[in-house]
Formats: C-alpha cells, sequence, structure tokens
C-alpha cells in the first residue's frame, strides 16, 4: 500500500468520524467566536453605581458629574442611604456605590480633611477595577482643584500653582498591547490553546477507535503509521492556524508583530510536537469518550502554568518544571513574546529549540508505545475469542 493510498485511508477515517469533526471543526470555529466574545468592548468600563450624596452641596454635585463622565463608572440613581444602595447591588441593578458624607464641601473649605468612599462588586475583579480606579481618579483630581483654589485665594500665582500641584507630568505609552485591551492580551494564548487541546483530543478519539478493530494500521509499520497521521494532522491543523492566526487575529484587533515566516516556523515544532504528544496518549485510551473528558479537564491548569493569566512565580516550582513538557506552555511563551512584544527571534531561540527537543521524544515514545499496542493486539483479540467460545460453550 503506497504512502498516498495510506493518506487517503487516514483522511477517510478523519472525516468519517462525526466526534473527531465536531472536536476539530465546530470546535475550534465554536471557540474563535465563544471567546472573544465577553471582550468585545476590549475593557470593562461604564459600570452602573449607585450614589449616596449626604452633603447635597454644589462641590458633591460637581463629583457626581465628573463620575458620570468618567469612562469606567455609569451613576444610575441616587439613593437616600447605604442600606437603599446595598439593596441595588444585591438585586445586581448596579455594581459599585459612591458614598459622599455629611458636611463634606464645609470641611475641606475650613482646611479640613473629608473622606470619599466608594465600593465595587468584587466578585468580578474587572468591574471592581474600572469602578475603583474611576472614583479614584475623579477623587484625586477633585483634590487636585480644592488645592489650586486655595493657592489663588492665598495670592499665589497660577503657573506657580499649577507647577507646584503637577510637578511630575506623568507620561504613560504602553510597550506592548497598545489598545491596553483584554482580547490583544489574551486571544493569542488561548487560540494556540484551543489548537493544541483539540488536536490531542482528535487524535486520541482516533486511536481509541483503532486500537481494538482490524483496520489499516495494523498492516504496517509504526514509523509509517505515524508519518501518515503527522501528515494528515498537520494538513488540517496548519489551515486552522492561518484560520486563528491569520483571520481571528485580524477581526479581534490582535497584534501582528512577527512576520509571516516567523510564525510559519514558531507554529511548525508546536503542531508536530502536539501531534507527537497526541499519538503518544492516544495509546492510553480504550475508550472513545474519555480523551475529551481528560483533556478539557487539563485545560484550565495549562492556562495558568503558561504564565499570561497568572504569575509563574505563584504557582509550585515543581508544576512549573513538569509543565515544560507540554508543547502548549513554550508555544504560547513564543508566541506572546514574538508576535504581541516583538522580540526579536534570538530570545524565542530557547524555547523554539524545546519544542524540537519535544517532538524528537515524542516521536520516540510514539514509536515505542504503537509497537507495543500492535503486539498486544493479537493477545486481546485471543482473550476475547476465549471470551466468545466459553460463552458458547456455556450455552451449548
Amino acid at each position: 500500500m503506497t504512502f498516498r493510498q495510506l493518506l487517503r485511508l487516514e483522511f477517510g477515517a478523519i472525516f468519517s468520524d462525526k466526534s473527531i469533526i465536531m472536536t476539530i471543526f465546530a470546535g475550534v470555529v465554536f471557540y474563535s467566536f465563544l471567546y472573544p466574545l465577553p471582550y468585545l468592548e476590549q475593557v470593562a468600563n461604564k459600570q452602573d453605581i449607585v450614589v449616596v450624596d449626604h452633603d447635597n452641596s454644589s462641590l458633591s454635585r460637581l463629583i457626581i458629574r465628573h463620575s458620570d463622565a468618567s469612562p469606567g463608572v455609569h451613576i444610575v440613581a441616587k439613593v437616600d442611604s447605604i442600606k437603599e444602595a446595598k439593596k441595588w447591588i444585591n438585586n445586581k441593578k448596579a455594581y459599585g456605590l459612591l458614598v459622599i458624607p455629611r458636611d463634606f464641601r464645609r470641611d475641606l473649605l475650613l482646611g479640613k480633611g473629608a473622606t470619599l468612599s466608594y465600593a465595587g462588586d468584587a466578585s468580578y475583579f474587572l468591574v471592581y477595577s474600572a469602578i475603583a480606579k474611576s472614583l479614584t481618579q475623579v477623587g484625586m483630581d477633585t483634590g487636585k482643584k480644592l488645592q489650586h483654589l486655595s493657592l489663588l485665594a492665598k495670592g499665589g500665582n497660577n503657573k506657580v500653582a499649577s507647577k507646584t500641584l503637577n510637578s511630575i507630568t506623568l507620561n504613560s505609552l504602553p510597550a506592548f498591547n497598545h489598545s491596553l485591551g483584554y482580547p490583544s492580551y489574551l486571544m493569542p494564548g488561548l487560540f494556540l490553546l484551543i489548537l493544541h487541546q483539540t488536536l490531542l483530543i482528535a487524535l486520541s478519539i482516533l486511536g481509541a477507535g483503532q486500537w481494538n478493530t482490524n483496520t489499516y494500521w495494523k498492516t504496517i509499520s509504526p514509523l509509517t503509521l505515524i508519518m501518515v497521521r503527522c501528515c494528515a494532522f498537520s494538513l488540517i491543523y496548519s489551515a486552522l492556524g492561518i484560520y486563528y492566526i491569520g483571520y481571528c487575529y485580524y477581526m479581534n484587533n490582535v497584534n501582528l508583530l512577527a512576520s509571516f515566516p516567523q510564525v510559519v516556523l514558531l507554529m511548525l515544532p508546536f503542531l508536530l510536537a502536539t501531534i507527537m504528544l497526541g499519538i503518544v496518549l492516544s495509546t492510553f485510551f480504550e475508550r472513545r469518550d474519555r480523551p475529551t473528558q481528560v483533556f478539557l479537564l487539563v485545560s484550565m491548569p495549562i492556562i495558568f502554568l503558561s504564565g499570561f493569566v497568572w504569575p509563574l512565580i505563584l504557582i509550585p516550582a515543581p508544576l512549573v518544571y513538569i509543565s515544560q513538557i507540554i508543547p502548549a506552555i513554550p508555544a504560547i511563551k513564543s508566541m506572546l513574546m514574538l508576535n504581541q512584544m516583538g522580540a526579536p527571534w534570538s530570545s524565542i531561540m530557547p524555547l523554539w529549540l524545546q519544542l524540537w527537543g519535544l517532538t524528537f521524544v515524542f516521536f520516540g515514545l510514539s514509536l515505542y508505545f504503537i509497537r507495543r499496542r500492535q503486539k498486544t493486539i493479537p493477545m486481546q483479540l485471543k482473550k476475547l475469542a476465549c471470551v466468545v467460545k466459553k460463552n458458547t460453550n456455556g450455552i451449548n
């Protein structure tokens, strides 16, 4: 049987299996729309809050107007007490509150300290962050304005007063992720993880379904089977990789700082290492429903261990070391450095070599485990035949 005929059989086995089709194509396309959906607004803004204004002065109304004009919050109501504000929050009609104390304006005019209180629903850290950041900025701006008026009232010069209050001018420019949005930060890593997980699931389903059947995989050498399987899945996932890194990156305004050849060079060992790992892991499955359950369970730990959503220093070191055998870990780091941060190729060279090292290690393991599978299958069939024979004798 020629390599071309084997490749045709491999594609036939893939495209005739509904579970694999759903995993590869429906899963990849579905997640490409599902994951970016919560981040379409780039950042959390205009979070609903309520105001408790015990002062009801011109200054308190000024603070309320400035708060409502800030990008992070939107004032939906003005209530009479904190108790009533809590009801709004408990009923999910608001996610935070701003409390302006009684005699707020008078205390400030007398030179006494006054405290603005605010709270946010910390169940959603993005929501809380937006509320806290906006209200803190409003409070600081109001304080500066009052200090400026106080200096002018004491006969100070306007320019001198401005320089006194703003002695240091901060010009903040993001080095990476210029939009400061979540899609540009999260999507590159998540898309690679989706490719990684769906590839492992599809290979394991295919293997688990074939090991106990008398099909073409038994008649060829382990090396040929690996080459055919690797070729088939590489072609499929090359197209899906182009879809993710091309179309999905563009649609979600993700930075594309790496050149096309660099991305191809990075994706090549990533796909090969993942395919080899998938072939190795597939030899451990006997049931077709197990791979999906197992790989979905480990998806979340891989996200944390990749280091882009949680600091690695807060994760036990042994877990971080063990995670280096997962192709998605170095691939996500490399892609973020190369494509999102604009790092030179020399910066990701150790991670790139790590991916090639994993490819060769998993290739050797896949040869061993498939050869072992091909040897153990006749024994399993003999056992099955013995069981059938015993049952038949029992019936007779």
